[in-house]
């Protein structure tokens, strides 16, 4: 079984009721997407244990009490969003980590705007600035997972977002654009976690017409160079992660109030 194929299930409650009926039909079907691994997640709000609780959740869906002022007023489309909306956020508020977002990593003062996530230090004479948005960057974390089980157990889901850094001295900026090393990938002798996409250098705003140039084809020593002088900085493979971990905290929650803005929405609270 392809377990990557697994991601995102939980979104389609019909499959996640297919799987409860059928452990074997889970084996069979390679599809389905999975968008957090644990499945009981789900099964917990399904379970008979909390149908009395869900009942009670929901009635004010069903008889259109949910507090909207108007009578009868949703549709069964509706009733059944806010149902199923109602149900997936005590799900994904059961599995939270953390529910408090840092205002501080290593030493990076954080600023947080919608998606994107803003980490800034100043050193001396320089400021350290570091971005990335959270948007479409949940994967599943497959290094942990035995492909020899007959039901392996899924990894993980982290947010590795592509990330900027930027070293502002006076009126110059090196611009460095990095993202995580997928599986596989060459980390080098000392096996990084992440690498540089694109390495520019520029006075004053940026611009389009400034020239950067590929990681890729950069001298590989060059290249190490630039990874030891970013170390120095601070950001190494161990910061990385702790960047990753960040930025899966604060995508799950951004997720959660998603889901609690659409339930309202449609909802008409």
């Amino acid at each position: 079984m392809n377990v990557n194929h697994i991601f995102r299930v939980y979104r389609n409650s019909s499959i996640l009721r297919t799987l409860l009926n059928s452990s074997k039909q889970l084996t069979a079907n390679s599809n389905v997407n999975m968008r957090y691994p644990q499945i009981t997640r789900n099964m917990w709000c399904l379970s008979g244990n909390s149908h009395a609780h869900k009942n009670s959740l929901f009635n004010h869906s069903l008889n259109c009490n949910c507090g909207c002022g108007k009578s009868n007023a949703h549709s069964k489309a509706e009733k059944e969003l806010v149902e199923f909306l109602t149900e997936e956020i005590l799900a994904e508020r059961k599995t939270q980590k953390t529910t408090t977002i840092p205002s501080e990593l290593d030493g990076f003062k954080a600023k947080l705007n919608g998606a994107e996530v803003t980490l800034v230090k100043e050193i001396n004479d320089e400021t350290i600035k570091i971005t990335f948005n959270v948007n479409h960057t949940v994967d599943q974390d497959i290094e942990d997972i035995d492909p020899n089980m007959d039901k392996p157990e899924l990894g993980e889901l982290k947010s590795k977002p592509a990330f900027k850094v930027e070293i502002l001295r006076g009126n110059t900026t090196l611009n460095l654009v990095c993202s995580f090393l997928s599986p596989g990938d060459d980390g080098g002798e000392y096996n990084d976690i992440f690498g540089i996409d694109e390495i520019s250098i520029y006075e004053g705003d940026w611009n389009e017409n400034v020239y950067a140039v590929s990681g890729e084809v950069v001298d590989s020593y060059l290249y190490d160079l630039i990874l030891n002088y970013l170390e120095d900085k601070g950001i190494t493979n161990e910061f990385v992660e702790k960047l990753s971990g960040y930025s899966t905290a604060f995508e799950h929650s951004a997720y959660i109030g998603l889901l609690e803005s659409l339930s309202k929405f449609v909802s008409g609270k």
